[in-house]
């Protein structure tokens, strides 16, 4: 079983990781980010892609997709559309609260408790697996901004760039890269 916790600053509101391929993730009082790799003990970890989908393509991929990250705050808004969701029941390593994820741009830093360093390569795109976990969730995971453009709220990826311990309570900080800063786009 894991701890959730309230955060007030950036922070992490709950871990998870899951050996097999699979679309929830379980839920863990700690996670061990590998630098180079992601979460140990997830079936997403390596240097080299791991989806299947990707893997079927090309094997020798670098792995873009190593940590998927999701602010809790996502949780609200589909409930508010009649969805019940926790964290990690949509694959998500680390539930966050109080950053913004999809408005970082690629290259930003999160430092994620006292050691691990994550840098953000993309968003993820929702799949159509939401909707096999719950119809209609992945109609509810996108949007159109005012421009047009297709908005994802399926979270974000990232490639651990230092290791470390990860856990419910540790705080979030942000390195922005430099100028001119490039939005995230699907991975």
């Amino acid at each position: 079983m894991t701890e959730e916790r309230e955060v007030e600053s950036p922070g992490v509101v709950a871990v998870h990781r899951n050996p097999v391929h699979g679309f929830a993730k379980s839920p863990a009082a700690v996670i061990r980010l590998l630098e180079g790799q992601g979460v140990e003990g997830d079936a997403h970890c390596g240097a080299l892609v791991k989806h299947r989908s990707r893997v079927a393509a090309d094997p020798d991929q670098p792995n873009l997709r190593q940590v998927h990250l999701l602010h809790a705050e996502c949780f609200a808004e589909l409930a508010a559309q009649g969805f019940s969701l926790h964290p990690g029941a949509i694959g998500e390593n680390v539930t966050t609260a109080g950053v913004r994820l999809s408005a970082l741009p690629r290259g930003a830093l999160l430092h994620l408790g006292d050691e691990a360093v994550v840098e953000l390569t993309g968003l993820r795109n929702p799949c159509r697996q939401l909707d096999d976990f719950a119809p209609g969730l992945m109609a509810a995971m996108v949007a159109r901004a005012p421009d047009g453009r297709l908005l994802r709220k399926a979270g974000v990826m990232a490639v651990v760039r230092r290791g470390g311990l990860v856990r419910p309570g540790d705080a979030i900080g942000i390195t922005w890269p430099r100028a001119p800063h490039v939005a995230l786009e699907k991975v």
